[in-house]
C-alpha cells in the first residue's frame, strides 16, 4: 500500500520533514509507536537524513509532554563503548516515559554532536593524547557542538504538541527548542552513575559545556 509522505513546514532557509512510516515496536520498556520522519537539508544538493520518533501512549495535542532529544551515538548505542553516557540516558528516558505512562522519545541522526562518525573518532584519538571533548573538536576545527533540532520541532509539530518538558543536563538544548518556537515548561535532569571511563567526558560536559551535573557525578566516583 502506497502512503504518501506528508510534509511538516516546508520552509525554504531550513530542513524540510516528511513523515515516512509508522508501525508499533515492542522494547523491553513497553511498545513504542515508532515514526520514521526524513529531513531534506536546503542547498543546491539532496542530503537526506531520517529521524525518529518512538511515541508512549496518546501525545496528540499534549501540554507538558515529557520528551527526550537523543542524538545517534553508535559508539555507545551499538558499540557499547563506555567513553559517555549517552547509551545510559536513553535507556533512563525511555524508562521514565513508560513510567509517566505518556512522551516521546525524539531519536536525531546527528552522531557526535553533529560532527559525523568519522571526525568523532578522530576526536577520539585527540583524546587519548590528553585532549578533552572539547579542545579535540577544536583542533580539528569543528564547532563543539554542531547539532541543531528543526527535525524535533517539526515531529512536535507533527503530532500538535503544545509544550514539552525535556529530558536533558543540557540547557542549550531547552534554549534552541524556544528558538525554533517550541513551548518548553520544564527540564528533567537524566543522570546516571559514571563509571572510570567516563568521568573525564562528564566533568569536560559539566565544566566546559554548562550541563546541569552534580559535581561529584561528573567528576567520578565509580570504579
Amino acid at each position: 500500500m502506497h502512503v504518501p509522505v506528508r510534509v511538516i513546514r516546508p520552509h525554504a532557509a531550513t530542513p524540510k520533514t516528511e513523515w515516512l512510516a509508522a508501525a508499533d515496536v515492542p522494547t523491553r520498556f513497553g511498545v513504542f509507536r515508532t515514526h520514521v520522519f526524513r529531513t531534506t537539508e536546503p542547498g543546491d544538493g539532496a542530503c537526506y537524513k531520517e529521524h525518529v520518533a518512538l511515541v508512549y501512549g496518546d501525545i496528540r495535542g499534549a501540554v507538558a509532554l515529557p520528551i527526550r532529544m537523543h542524538s545517534e551515538c553508535m559508539t555507545s548505542e551499538v558499540f557499547g563503548s563506555l567513553k559517555c553516557d549517552c547509551k545510559e540516558q536513553l535507556d533512563a528516558a525511555f524508562g521514565e516515559v513508560a513510567r509517566r505512562g505518556r512522551g516521546a522519545i525524539l531519536y536525531l541522526r546527528q552522531e557526535g554532536r553533529g560532527i559525523g562518525l568519522a571526525n568523532k573518532i578522530r576526536a577520539y584519538g585527540l583524546q587519548e593524547q590528553g585532549a578533552d571533548t572539547v579542545d579535540a573538536n577544536r583542533m580539528l576545527g569543528l564547532p563543539d557542538d554542531a547539532r541543531e533540532y528543526h527535525a524535533a520541532a517539526h515531529m512536535l509539530e507533527h503530532f500538535d504538541v503544545q509544550s514539552v518538558q525535556v529530558m536533558t543536563n543540557n540547557p542549550a538544548k531547552v534554549d534552541a527548542l524556544r528558538a525554533l518556537g517550541v513551548e518548553v515548561t520544564g527540564r528533567l535532569p537524566v543522570v546516571v552513575a559514571p563509571n572510570r571511563f567516563s568521568a573525564g567526558y562528564l566533568e569536560t560536559k559539566r565544566a566546559r559545556m554548562a550541563h546541569e551535573l552534580p559535581a561529584t557525578v561528573a567528576v567520578g566516583e565509580a570504579e
